[in-house]
């Protein structure tokens, strides 16, 4: 238990990643005020949509207004996906409200870049190469790399260590390339194949070629093993996760229909403070959240933490 880290940064995509599969249509205001509710319970960090093809992902048709009506607030990095040049010039506009960075975004499973970008890895690098310049031309930093399905896929099936880093250094070499430095590389399970031994093998392998950077873990709980893997990560020093409130959310593109999202925050949050790991996070304010994105989604989320409560109450009342 040596390694494990004194604080972690969670980076909230509940927004982002549960409004883009929710069947909805879920009106503008209903997100906005769950981007809001989750302003005000000390995380940091929040995705709050996709600038994504509506035809494609029709659940953020509404990015724009949604970007330009919340309130934001002082000290909270407010982020949005994209994967084109197009959608970061959307993004663009709303560069006064928005910590605009960008990314190398790609995947260790070649099958996957096909269903989810409609390009296989080779046509990814190319068009990472393009975006990259874009990004540069805007003047918008380029500092990670992202590897999806990182530890297996639905459509390939395993994937090794040995191709995980093999994907990093392809990223790497598109930054070099651009004369860009990579600080941080994700590795995400995208579609559920991780265990707490592929986070080990996976993060041990990327830290060994780049033991500089730093390494974040994007969890998808669908076959229920995502704390479990967090957990492993936390062991291994990782500082940097990614979750969703509540559970939202899913790859729309994993075919796996239903497939449970991202880790959930407040299941996140319980764990590391619970192993003495400080978050930032009001568990108590974060739980009620989840519990107003379920009123807005229309339905149980995964969360077992939005039914059970957090361990606050029991302590208090056990201590009277």
């Amino acid at each position: 238990m040596a390694d494990l880290p004194q604080t972690v940064d969670i980076h909230e995509e509940g927004p982002r990643e549960g409004f883009q599969i929710e069947p909805g249509p879920i009106p503008s205001a209903e997100k906005i005020a769950l981007i809001e509710a989750l302003s005000e319970t000390g995380l940091r960090h929040i995705q709050i949509c996709s600038f994504v093809n509506p035809r494609l992902v029709p659940g953020w048709a509404d990015a724009e207004v949604v970007a330009g009506g919340f309130r934001p607030r002082p000290g909270i990095h407010y982020a949005a996906l994209w994967f084109n040049e197009s959608g970061m010039r959307r993004a663009l506009a709303f560069r006064d409200r928005l910590a605009i960075t960008g990314s190398i975004s790609l995947s260790a499973s070649d099958a996957f870049s096909r269903k989810n970008l409609n390009r296989g890895h080779a046509e990814n690098l190319e068009a990472m190469r393009k975006q990259t310049a874009a990004h540069l031309e805007a003047g918008v930093p380029v500092t990670r790399v992202g590897v999806m399905a990182a530890f297996g896929c639905n459509y390939q099936g395993d994937i090794t260590p040995a191709q995980v880093v093999q994907t990093v250094a392809d990223g790497l070499a598109v930054a070099a390339e651009a004369g860009v430095a990579i600080t941080d590389v994700s590795l995400a399970d995208t579609m559920g194949w991780a265990t707490p031994i592929r986070i080990e093998r996976g993060v041990a392998a990327v830290r060994e070629r780049w033991p500089d950077l730093r390494i974040g873990l994007h969890l998808h709980d669908t076959r229920g093993l995502a704390v479990a893997n967090a957990h492993a990560g936390l062991r291994l020093g990782v500082t940097k996760f990614d979750s969703t409130v509540g559970g939202l959310g899913g790859c729309p593109f994993a075919g796996q229909k239903g497939a449970a999202g991202n880790i959930c925050t407040e299941e996140l949050a319980l764990l590391c403070e619970e192993m003495g790991i400080a978050t930032g996070i009001d568990l108590d304010a974060l739980i009620e959240v989840g519990r107003l994105a379920e009123r807005i989604v229309g339905h149980q989320l995964p969360s077992e933490l939005l039914r059970a409560g957090s361990l606050a109450a029991f302590r208090r009342k056990a201590a009277a």
